[in-house]
């Protein structure tokens, strides 16, 4: 099986709601304080990922909603660069990211205060939100949808609080793979938007507990024995 061919696209049920990114684009270009509602797909996944893991980028994020059910059926699918995931490169870009963010707040008009200092701190969340967005739309389409939620700053704090053992959260989900798994399709991966492996779970009783799963259940619904189970 040739590497190109897979990963592929696999469709994504339930509502699509990638349009809060757009109207938040077009919204807070005209309205800079607008541009603070991004505070809350900075904040949301980090405290849910506490007890949930990464199940905010799979199921609430916007964007990450965009590759999945819209950009995915045009990428190459191709597999996501080693390096990108790799601690060293996820830690430049968290550290990067937050000092360009901290460099542009600087600029901001605190001394004025009112709706021009919110207004200006607005627009550092819009660019932000902005660059980070084309430049994933650029690596959806070199390499695979969710290329850019491999380093996503913000993603990569989530997988660092995501539970890894147990005793894990009550809320906590994770894919549970039988033993009868034969581990000889790997439909799983094929179809997991992150490229992980959930097949490596096999007769794990914790289940797959990688820090990068978004719990979207793909592999589940995928799995052609239904050896495979989202479950607490």
């Amino acid at each position: 099986m040739s590497q190109k061919t897979f990963h592929r696209h696999f469709p994504t049920p339930g509502t699509s709601f990638y349009w809060i990114l757009f109207i938040y684009l077009v919204l807070a270009w005209f309205y800079p304080v607008v541009g603070l509602v991004a505070i809350i797909c900075m904040v949301g996944p980090v405290v849910t990922a506490l007890r949930r893991g990464r199940y905010w980028c799979g199921h609430i994020c916007p964007r990450g909603n965009m590759y999945d059910r819209l950009l995915s059926r045009y990428s190459p699918h191709r597999p996501i660069p080693r390096f990108v995931r790799s601690k060293g490169f996820r830690i430049f870009m968290v550290v990067f990211i937050f000092s360009m963010f901290g460099l542009q707040l600087s600029q901001a008009r605190w001394s004025e205060g009112g709706l021009a200092m919110w207004g200006d701190i607005g627009r550092v969340f819009w660019t932000i939100i902005l660059v980070t967005t084309v430049v994933g739309v650029v690596l959806n389409f070199i390499y695979a949808p969710r290329t850019w939620c491999s380093f996503c700053p913000m993603g990569t704090i989530s997988s660092w609080v995501a539970p890894r053992r147990a005793p894990l959260p009550k809320r906590f989900t994770s894919v549970h793979v039988d033993n009868a798994c034969g581990m000889k399709c790997k439909m799983c991966a094929r179809v997991c938007p992150m490229q992980l492996t959930p097949y490596d779970a096999r007769g794990n009783a914790d289940g797959y507990l990688h820090p990068d799963c978004l719990k979207c259940g793909k592999c589940v619904k995928a799995c052609p024995t239904n050896v495979a189970e989202l479950r607490s």
